[in-house]
């Protein structure tokens, strides 16, 4: 028997192979499917299962041309209603793979569908279960994503508690726990960097598996549950209904397009521009109106908060040789609609004598020193409200980046706005999306906090009034 976790950090996912003898069986599929037809043909395997724990919000799931390549039917646990073909199987129901077995453990709470499939070893041992977004490495699925006119957040999380107690917990410590999600995925809020434990542990570990009652779980799961991305909705259409595939999606984002032809499609068909390239790099010289989001950051997450119509016209300028990873990534996450990308990079563009913005960006030093010539300076802290809580500076404001968009008015359009994130990364998309909506008075703050903190300009912990009434 086999188990291999195909783990994606810039969507903190997940996904497993499983091979006993010469047959496999994939649970959680990303969108690009080659990786697990290469696998199994190396392995001298057939896939026969493709099983899938839920309705997934944050990634566009790859069941369905997996399905097609291998004919191997699409199963999920009791109350899907996919709009295609599937298995919809019962709970308690067997799969046979090779010498194991795959038992579905219908677990609610997440979502009315959620499933986890307990793996049973050729010695009939339960060896193994993946959780999906039931259970996490740390926490537990977020309740407030399935919610209807008939089911609360709190009816969800009571559900979730019901399932967890009666279907996981009763399961042996040495079991291993494999879930969809790890540190970094909007899918929870507690979540471990590390992507596999055992049973045993995260019973003595996880805040919500301790939790003495249901009432004090409830309590515990729903509490500063962030709104998730935009996107979230959209990708669950698409995995119960059904995309374009992936091949055509990319091929569709490959096409190199002229500084000419992006100003005709920017003008035309209110496509944006989407820059890829590393902030400080970015910073010295970039598209007018175009928005930075770093591939090297935590890029899908970004896109879909802040660009929420996810049909959006998108052209990608981005580093030489990483075009079609950007696309990938895109469409990983719903963002289909790439329309191409620069030929030649930015320095096509200044070839062709097109004008160049810029970001002024400024060290922690020289902030420091202007704060001090400066008593009524206007700084912004776009972290989340948590880490503006845990220490700021007694005269920044919190303005979360995840909010920008509803709270442009709160920004000076008179004084320059000091600008900075924890590292750099957010400053400056903050900065781009400021710009590209006519607030040219911005400043980024290179390093962040990280490298404010190093200052000698006061600081607190004491929790200033927000720009924001709730966040």
């Amino acid at each position: 028997m086999k188990i291999e976790q195909i783990y994606t950090g810039c969507l903190a996912q997940g996904a497993y192979y499983i091979q006993s003898g010469n047959e496999a069986a994939i649970i959680d599929p990303l969108r690009e499917i080659k990786p697990y037809l290469e696998k199994a043909k190396r392995n001298n395997a057939t896939i026969k299962y493709i099983f899938e724990t839920h309705f997934h919000a944050d990634f566009v799931s790859g069941h369905l041309d997996l399905a097609k390549a291998t004919g191997a039917p699409i199963i999920y646990g009791p109350n899907a209603n996919p709009a295609f073909d599937a298995l919809i199987a019962q709970d308690g129901q067997e799969f046979k793979l090779g010498e194991v077995v795959i038992r579905v453990l219908h677990t609610p709470g997440h979502t009315m569908e959620s499933s986890c499939y307990l793996l049973i070893d050729e010695n009939g041992k339960e060896t193994a279960i993946f959780t999906g977004d039931t259970l996490f490495i740390g926490d537990v699925g977020r309740p407030d994503l399935a919610q209807k006119s008939n089911l609360t957040i709190n009816d969800l999380a009571s559900y979730l508690y019901d399932s967890l107690h009666t279907k996981i917990m009763p399961l042996a410590d040495d079991i291993i726990v494999y879930p969809a999600h790890g540190a970094g995925s909007a899918c929870g809020k507690n979540m471990s960097k590390e992507t596999s434990d055992t049973l045993g542990n995260q019973k003595k570990t996880n805040y919500a598996l301790k939790a003495a009652t249901k009432e004090q779980f409830i309590k515990e799961v729903t509490d500063g549950l962030q709104p998730p991305p935009f996107y979230f909705p959209k990708n669950v259409m698409l995995n119960k209904t059904g995309y374009e595939s992936v091949e055509k999606v990319i091929s569709k984002g490959m096409t190199p397009l002229s500084p000419e032809v992006i100003e005709m499609l920017v003008e035309d068909h209110n496509a944006i521009v989407l820059d890829t390239r590393k902030p400080q790099v970015f910073k010295n010289g970039f598209i007018p109106q175009s928005i930075n989001i770093g591939i090297d950051g935590d890029f899908a997450p970004w896109v879909g908060t802040l660009i929420t119509d996810i049909n959006q016209a998108i052209i990608i300028v981005a580093d030489e040789g990483r075009e079609e990873e950007v696309v990938t990534r895109l469409s990983r996450v719903g963002y289909d609609n790439t329309l191409g990308y620069l030929e030649g990079g930015i320095a096509a563009w200044e070839k062709a004598g097109k004008e160049l913005d810029h970001v002024i960006s400024i060290s922690a030093e020289e902030f420091a020193q202007r704060v001090k010539e400066n008593a009524d300076i206007v700084v912004k802290d776009v972290r989340k409200q948590s880490e503006f809580e845990a220490e700021h500076l007694e005269i920044a404001q919190n303005t979360p980046l995840a909010y920008i968009n509803e709270h442009m008015a709160s920004f000076d359009k008179e004084k320059d706005n000091y600008i900075h994130c924890a590292g750099g990364y957010r400053s400056m998309i903050a900065c781009s999306v400021l710009k590209a909506r006519g607030y040219h008075n911005v400043v980024d703050i290179a390093g962040g906090f990280g490298a404010i903190s190093k200052t000698d300009i006061p600081k607190t912990n004491y929790v200033c009034p927000s720009t924001l009434k709730a966040n």
